[in-house]
């Protein structure tokens, strides 16, 4: 989620928007953390559209939305399977039905329940998996903080637990995940050539991620390609930029992140382009 990770869009917009996900393991790490035998030599890649609405309906106070997307991926990633060759296709849909929202002067809040359904292809043991072949339930809370009264400094910290179900035709379940996520940023406002009204809004700043697997995976019998180990965990920092440019009502984003410290696990470099289009539902 990166920058102002825990403020919801404002109400009564409904936007429309195409992911670009890279994700290039350059090693895989042990439960020392030191590099295993193993040399990944594959890039995750993850495309799709989505839908994400807000309204200024009222739920204990806050706005209430909701979000879907359709994605598409290549190379899906398999726990730290090393053995991974997909080419694009249909994998497991992201659906967030409950998203609250507040605001507040030098606070915004944020609660939300999302699932991913298990929608792309996935036989146990196949390398060309497009999905994980299991449902995941999960669960966020997150804050973003503002410095001024301008809402122009800002740091963000997005909590998420995710429960995994078990892989489809297996009793292997793989463990809780938390996540935390956000940013420390600052936005930009763009004025006319008169300095009398925005023209756009430009977000930068550094971002962050923790990942942590809180419960053991269960797999009934050895799988090949899986480093053996107890939980896997991982850190990363990078930076992000997005505009928006108002009068079009169109947005661009840049977030890049660098992954330190895993354990049990992949450790790379990620992309994330997003290109997104707001549509006003307020009445005239």
């Amino acid at each position: 989620m990166g920058l102002q990770s825990g403020t919801q869009t404002p109400a009564n917009t409904l936007s429309v928007y195409i992911p670009g996900y890279f994700y290039t393991a350059s090693s895989l790490r042990d439960a020392n953390g030191d590099k295993s035998s193993v040399d990944p030599d594959f890039t995750m890649t993850i495309t799709g559209a989505g839908i994400s609405w807000v309204s200024d309906f009222k739920i204990l106070g806050a706005n209430y939305g909701a979000t879907a997307l359709l994605a598409f991926a290549s190379n899906t990633i398999q726990g730290n399977n090393a053995n991974v060759n997909n080419s694009l296709a249909l994998t497991d849909s992201y659906v967030q039905p409950i998203q609250l929202g507040w605001h507040h002067k030098r606070a915004d809040f944020v609660v939300s329940y999302q699932l991913y359904l298990p929608t792309g292809s996935y036989t146990a043991g196949a390398s060309d998996n497009s999905g994980l072949g299991m449902f995941m339930n999960e669960f966020s809370a997150g804050t973003t903080l503002f410095f001024n009264d301008k809402k122009t400094f800002h740091f963000s910290a997005l909590a998420s637990y995710e429960i995994n179900g078990k892989k489809k035709d297996t009793d292997i379940k793989t463990g809780d995940i938390l996540s935390i996520e956000g940013g420390l940023g600052k936005t930009f406002y763009m004025m006319n050539t008169e300095k009398t009204a925005p023209t756009g809004i430009l977000n930068a700043g550094l971002i962050y991620y923790l990942q942590y697997k809180v419960t053991d995976d269960k797999i009934p019998v050895p799988v090949i390609g899986i480093v053996e180990g107890e939980k896997d965990s991982v850190g990363a920092i990078g930076a992000e930029v997005n505009y928006f440019h108002i009068g079009c009502k169109t947005s661009a984003g840049f977030r890049w992140v660098a992954e330190v410290d895993a354990i049990n696990r992949f450790q790379g470099n990620t992309f994330f382009l997003t290109l997104a289009h707001v549509f006003s539902l307020k009445k005239e």
